[in-house]
Parts: structure tokens; sequence; C-alpha cells
């Protein structure tokens, strides 16, 4: 995956959070950075679905997990996932004292009923 038109590893990611989560005041189970422009958003099991939406708005086909200990791969064009890829500039994931789901004080009580299949 060296060298894939759709993956810049030169830019940073956009900050440590869903900004349009954060914006709206809600919340995300995992995060995904756009290995293109850098965009933080929400996965798909997360309420707004923000990464797949910023797929939708640009066309950048792939994310890289932006967890702590995750360095795998999705494709949206192709749906495929691959367990590596190049490094992207830092930071790799979110901050590790940052909870998951998170952020700190806006997860609600019950998150695990609203998660999304």
């Amino acid at each position: 995956m060296n060298d894939v038109n759709g993956i810049d590893p030169n830019v940073p990611p956009s900050g440590s959070g869903c900004p349009e989560c954060d914006a709206a005041g809600g919340w995300w189970f995992h995060l995904r950075r756009c290995a293109q422009c850098g965009h933080v958003g929400c996965c798909d099991s997360s309420p707004a679905q923000h990464a797949t939406a910023h797929f939708r708005e640009t066309g950048h086909p792939f994310v890289q997990s932006f967890e702590p200990g995750e360095s795998w791969y999705w494709n949206y064009d192709t749906n495929e996932m691959y367990e590596s890829g190049p490094e992207l500039a830092a930071p790799g994931s979110h901050p590790a004292e940052q909870p998951t789901p998170g952020p700190a004080g806006r997860v609600p009580d019950d998150w695990a009923k609203t998660l999304r299949a």
C-alpha cells in the first residue's frame, strides 16, 4: 500500500477528536483519520458517522484507525481492510488518556444502546 493515490503520509491529523461531534456537543465510539487530508471523524458505530460522511463529501477513499495501538486502513471505494500501510504523520492516534467512547463528560450512561451496527 505504499505510494497509493489517496494517502498522503505527510498530512497531520485535524485534531484529537471528531470536530463535527465537538461542534454539536456529541460523542463518538471510535475515531478514524482520513489518510489523504487528515480529517478525524467518528466511526460508523458512532451516532453521527462523520468519517463516512467525509468520504461521501470528498471522495477521499482511505481512513486509518485513530485508536491507540491500531494501524489498520479501510478503503471505502472497495470495502477492503488492510492490516497495515504507510506510516502517517504523528500523532497516530487520539491521546491514550482520552476515553473510548469519548470525549469524557459527553458520553451518555446508556451509550451502548445507541451504537449503530
